[in-house]
């Protein structure tokens, strides 16, 4: 029996989707709140670059701002813990504090200490903090114990076991958890947005929307927001494909 590729089930349920959709649309399903695709292409088309490229080239910096303040945070934290176990119980407790924290509670207290853009970078490093470092510290503890104590016999210590061995080890699950961080990234951007303190951005420009009832719009400002989540996925896989071809070899073996 031939399989069918995976993609053809995507392309099924993204029609399907599509369809639901519609349907509800032109029935006027919800008091008339969920648009047609075709509504929402054509507000998209009339709104065009003017509207789209400075609010998502905004929304775009502070995500990338907060990606690489938050999973680099995490992966030294991650990289600590291996090198000095006694702070593992209390790198855990942190990573589980950022994590159960209500991040819009602590927005407005950032928005009210730096003012400006900082909720927006904040939000974003937090919801990346707590999959990145997980994601690394479980891939290096994942490093094969042959090879450590091959790295041990010849006379190396724990920075030689950690370079030669678990560095090689972690790389799958990072790459796995930055591909993760990506989306989370722009949602925690967008939500610092929503909070004030900022003239533009993907989050001021739903405000916006929805404040003037503009449903269209809305609906355009959301599925461009997942499209620009979904682009951020994408680039990180690329990347760590790039840089890193054996994990994804290894990946396509489990």
């Amino acid at each position: 029996m031939t399989r069918r590729p995976a993609w053809v089930g995507g392309a099924v349920g993204i029609v399907g989707l599509l369809l639901l959709w519609w349907l509800l649309g032109a029935l006027g399903a919800a008091g008339g709140t969920i648009p047609t695709p075709a509504a929402v292409l054509t507000g998209m088309a009339r709104d065009g670059l003017a509207l789209y490229g400075p609010n998502f080239a905004v929304t775009s910096r502070g995500a990338v701002q907060g990606f690489l303040w938050g999973n680099g945070l995490a992966i030294a934290l991650a990289v600590l813990v291996v090198l000095i176990p006694p702070i593992e119980s209390l790198a855990t407790q942190l990573a589980i504090l950022s994590y159960c924290t209500p991040l819009l509670a602590l927005g407005p207290i950032i928005l009210v200490v730096f003012g400006g853009r900082a909720p927006t970078i904040f939000l974003a490093a937090m919801y990346c903090f707590f999959t990145t470092m997980v994601g690394t510290l479980s891939g290096l503890r994942s490093a094969d114990r042959t090879s450590l104590d091959l790295v041990r016999a010849y006379g190396g210590g724990r920075w030689q076991q950690f370079i030669r061995v678990r560095l090689i080890s972690a790389a799958p699950n990072t790459l796995a958890a930055l591909r993760i961080a990506a989306p989370s990234a722009v949602l925690g951007a967008i939500l610092g947005e929503y909070l004030g303190g900022v003239d533009s951005g993907i989050g001021v420009a739903l405000t916006a929307a929805q404040t003037a009832y503009d449903v269209p719009r809305t609906w355009g400002l959301a599925i461009a927001a997942a499209a620009m989540a979904g682009l951020g996925y994408a680039i990180v896989a690329v990347v760590g494909r790039l840089l890193l071809p054996w994990t994804s070899a290894r990946a396509g073996r489990r």
